[in-house]
């Protein structure tokens, strides 16, 4: 095989197996589901809005975020909850604490746990 094709053939491949991974990440996306029970790390690229148990006294949390701070709101039946955090804050929402580990324009990477 000469040098050339070896080449290419090795890009090829490269390219293949670097693809997909991100692909499917990115198609993905967190899973909120595991976040129902107040209990999840998030890396978010995007606002998201997921359903938690109604023990927290929500059944409903929205996260938006820019660069300097995190928007986490608790919404259910006749009551509203929200928290602004910054960098490294931690707050809560009816008992649902949350930690911003990081934050910048495009990502916020969050830890929710219950709190008692």
């Amino acid at each position: 095989m000469s040098l050339t094709i070896r080449a290419a053939v090795l890009a090829m491949a490269a390219s293949v197996a670097f693809v997909p991974a991100t692909a499917a990440t990115a198609a993905t996306g967190p899973d909120l589901r595991a976040c129902h029970d107040g209990r999840c790390d998030l890396t978010l690229t995007r606002s998201v809005s997921f359903p938690v148990s109604s023990r927290f006294g929500i059944t409903r949390l929205a996260i938006s975020f820019d660069s300097s701070i995190v928007n986490v709101k608790g919404t259910g039946p006749g009551v509203s909850s929200q928290a602004l955090l910054g960098k490294g804050a931690s707050g809560s929402v009816n008992n649902i604490g949350v930690r911003v580990v990081s934050l910048s324009a495009g990502k916020a990477v969050l830890k929710l746990a219950p709190r008692n």
